[in-house]
C-alpha cells in the first residue's frame, strides 16, 4: 500500500497539527487526504493520544465505518445522502505494540482504513488531544485487540461508542491470568507507570485464573486496585463474559460457562466481593452476558461467538463482541462513570 507522509507543524503554544504541504495544498485536494490511498490513511506520528476528524461523503449515497491500528473499530458506519456531507471525531491512542502489549510492534505512526458498504471520505484532519480522558483495559483475550480474523475482544470494539475526547487504549493481553499480568514486565509494570489521574482503568482478567486459589486470586485484585489508585486512576472491576456452555435445560453451565475454576474458585463471586470491599464501582459482564446469550438459546447466541467458525465457545466474532462492547458501554454510563455527551448510543 503506497503511503504519503504529512507534513508536521508545531506552532509554539498550539501543539502539532498535520496537515497538507504547500505543493499538496495547491492540488486543491482537502487537507489530509494526501495521507490517504483508497482505502486507508497513514500518518507518520510517535506514539500519543490524537483526535481525528473526518468529513464523509460525496456526490452519491455512501456509508463509510473507520478501524485503525490493530483493527480498532473508531467509527460505526455512518450513511450520508447523496450530495451531502457528514463530520465525525474520535480521539484515537497510538503506541507501541500497537496491539497486544506482547505483540509484534505492528507499523509506526497512525493507521486508519476505511471500510462500509459504499466508503467515501472527503477529507481529514489529525491533531495531539489536549487533555483527553482515557479508558485503559486490563484484560485477556476476550477484551484485546485480537491481531486476525475471524477473532474480535469486546475492548477493540469499544473505541468506536466513544467521542472525541474519550480514548481507549487497551492493553488486554491473551492467555493472560492475573498471576500473569502482574508478573510480566511487559505488562503491568509497564501500563501502571502511564496511568494518569482521572483515568477509567477497566480490569477483567479469570478466563486464565483456571489454577489460581480463591486467596490469590483475590490478592492480585486488590493489588491491581491498589496500584491504580496510587496513580490517581480510578479502577472499574469488570467480571468475565460468559463461556457458550449449556445445560440441557437451556441455561448456562454453572462452572466452565460462569467461570468457576478446577479448584472450585467462583471468579465473578470474588470479584464482586472485592469491589465491595474496596468500594471499586462494578460492571457485572458475567450477569448481562448470561442473561443475553441464556435469552438467545443454543442456536441463536452461535453469532456471539465462534462456534460455528472455529468451534470456540469462549472467543468472540466481530458482532459479539461489538454487542458486548455496547453492554459495558451502558454499564459505564448507568453509573456515570462518564458523561452522556461523551458516547454513542443507538
Amino acid at each position: 500500500m503506497r503511503r504519503v507522509t504529512a507534513a508536521l507543524l508545531v506552532p509554539a503554544a498550539l501543539g502539532a497539527a498535520l496537515t497538507a504541504t504547500p505543493a499538496q495544498a495547491r492540488t486543491g485536494r482537502p487537507p489530509g487526504i494526501e495521507n490517504c490511498t483508497a482505502g486507508a490513511c497513514h500518518f507518520d506520528v510517535p506514539p500519543g493520544t490524537y483526535d481525528v476528524t473526518v468529513r464523509l461523503g460525496g456526490a452519491t449515497a455512501s456509508s463509510t465505518r473507520v478501524t485503525g491500528e490493530t483493527r480498532r473499530s473508531l467509527l460505526p458506519e455512518t450513511a450520508v445522502p447523496a450530495g451531502e456531507h457528514a463530520t465525525r471525531s474520535f480521539t484515537v491512542d497510538v503506541r507501541t505494540p500497537e496491539g497486544e502489549p506482547t505483540g509484534p510492534d505492528g507499523t509506526p505512526g497512525l493507521d486508519l482504513a476505511l471500510g462500509g458498504s459504499a466508503p467515501a471520505l472527503a477529507g481529514i484532519r489529525v491533531t495531539p488531544a489536549r487533555h483527553p480522558r482515557r479508558i485503559i483495559l486490563i484484560g485477556d483475550s476476550t477484551v484485546c485487540d485480537q491481531p486476525a480474523d475471524p477473532y474480535s475482544g469486546w475492548g477493540q470494539q469499544f473505541p468506536q461508542y466513544l467521542r472525541k475526547g474519550l480514548s481507549v487504549a487497551n492493553h488486554a493481553d491473551s492467555g493472560e491470568s492475573t498471576v500473569t499480568y502482574l508478573q510480566n514486565p511487559r505488562l503491568w509494570a509497564t501500563v501502571q507507570p502511564r496511568i494518569r489521574p482521572g483515568d477509567l482503568v477497566l480490569v477483567q482478567l479469570a478466563h486464565n485464573d483456571k489454577t489460581t486459589d480463591a486467596a490469590t486470586y483475590r490478592a492480585n485484585l486488590e493489588t491491581l486496585v491498589a496500584g491504580i489508585r496510587e496513580k490517581g486512576g480510578e479502577p472499574v472491576l469488570v467480571t468475565p463474559i460468559v463461556r457458550r456452555w449449556f445445560n440441557a435445560d437451556g441455561t448456562l453451565n454453572n462452572n466452565t460457562a460462569l467461570l468457576v475454576n478446577g479448584l472450585g474458585v467462583d471468579h465473578p463471586a470474588v470479584i464482586r466481593a472485592v469491589a465491595a470491599a474496596e468500594d471499586v464501582p462494578l460492571i457485572d459482564l458475567t450477569a448481562k452476558t448470561k442473561a443475553l446469550v441464556e435469552s438467545l438459546g443454543p442456536e441463536g447466541s452461535k453469532a456471539l461467538y465462534l462456534s460455528d467458525e472455529k468451534r470456540d465457545n469462549t472467543h468472540t466474532s466481530v458482532h459479539g463482541a461489538t454487542v458486548y462492547a455496547a453492554l459495558v458501554r451502558d454499564e459505564l454510563l448507568a453509573r456515570h462513570l462518564v458523561p452522556e455527551g461523551a458516547v454513542r448510543v443507538g
